[in-house]
């Protein structure tokens, strides 16, 4: 019986073993390299995937939950200004056609790199009749509004539902017979901002300049307060065409909303297109997109594209300011 003896090689050279396992080792690493990315490689797929789902969530949340609102206008003025951002809740009175968010990349496209107007940056549905788990809105609520035939929100109040008999005599609102009840007519100074000018033209006389040299716009307000309980302010200018309305009966499944800044505001008052770019009268409630909750934030007209600049132009005290009227006992 004799051992066996290790096989010798000169230094410098490899085993025989050594020479057949190596190109196996190196076929199953190049196996496995195809199998799966390497560390720090990027699936192309899986990231267009996920960005996909991403906006699918959003374009969900914004349609049927609630989606952000800026202010281009003052025809809510007090409680709402321009600059002002807030949040609108979906849910509130169900879903109707108005409801989905769908963006147009065309409308987009030329918004933003062409710079081009765009009325509105989504795609709106053909109308369809009726709500999905619908709920008439309260007379008080601040909500936004498509006007029938164009593609552009509004926000105003809602001030008639269905069947009700409305009339604006001498800008004094009647309900049903009787007249809205109506506070004194009290004063508020509202900064002035390149959002807010006050101008001459739409307030003769109410720029004022405090002590301490800042500009500020006396407006005249009164108070009014539903046959609901619920009361908020208006603005009180004197005279204008929309201070003689009606009567009219609204009909079932329509609504009817005006803006707080009642001589300033375009609104059911109003009929559709140019000049008056009103509501038409009466609006069918599928227009109504939701409900203002609060405002998030307010800019004062003098941000840029440098972010250094978004901090100064925030309004204070507008933050978190609640779009709820105000109850009172009936």
């Amino acid at each position: 019986m004799t051992a066996e003896t290790p096989a010798l090689h000169e230094p410098g050279t490899e085993p025989a073993t050594s020479r057949q396992t190596a190109p196996a080792s190196a076929h199953t690493v190049s196996a496995d390299a195809l199998a799966a990315p390497g560390k720090g490689q990027t699936s192309w797929w899986e990231e267009i995937k996920g960005i996909f789902w991403l906006i699918l969530a959003v374009l969900g949340f914004h349609s049927f939950i609630a989606k952000p609102f800026y202010i281009p206008s003052e025809s809510m003025m007090p409680v709402l200004r321009t600059g002002d951002r807030l949040v609108v809740t979906k849910y509130p009175f169900g879903w109707s056609f108005i409801s989905p968010t769908i963006p147009n990349p065309a409308a987009i496209f030329r918004g933003l790199v062409l710079r081009q107007p765009e009325e509105s940056w989504g795609v709106q549905l053909p109308f369809i009749h009726g709500r999905l788990f619908g709920r008439l809105p309260e007379r008080g609520d601040v909500v936004i509004v498509t006007p029938p035939g164009r593609n552009t929100d509004y926000i105003k109040r809602l001030i008639g539902l269905p069947g009700d008999r409305l009339q604006v005599r001498g800008g004094v609102l009647y309900i049903n017979g009787r007249s809205v009840q109506r506070g004194p007519v009290h004063d508020v100074l509202i900064p002035v901002d390149i959002n807010l000018p006050c101008t001459d033209s739409e307030y003769p006389g109410a720029l004022e300049t405090g002590a301490d040299g800042k500009q500020f716009c006396r407006l005249p307000i009164v108070t009014e307060t539903l046959p609901n309980g619920r009361r908020y302010d208006t603005v009180e200018l004197g005279y204008s065409p929309g201070d003689n309305y009606g009567p009219i009966t609204i009909p079932a499944g329509h609504v009817f909303l005006m803006g707080d800044n009642r001589d300033r505001s375009s609104d059911s008052r109003f009929p559709l297109g140019e000049p008056d770019l009103g509501l038409g009268g009466a609006v069918p409630w599928e227009y109504v997109g939701g409900r203002a909750e609060f405002v998030t934030f307010s800019l004062d007209g003098t941000a840029t594209w440098n972010p250094l600049t978004w901090w100064g132009a925030l309004r204070s005290g507008r933050a978190g300011n609640s779009l709820h009227p105000q109850e009172t006992a009936k």
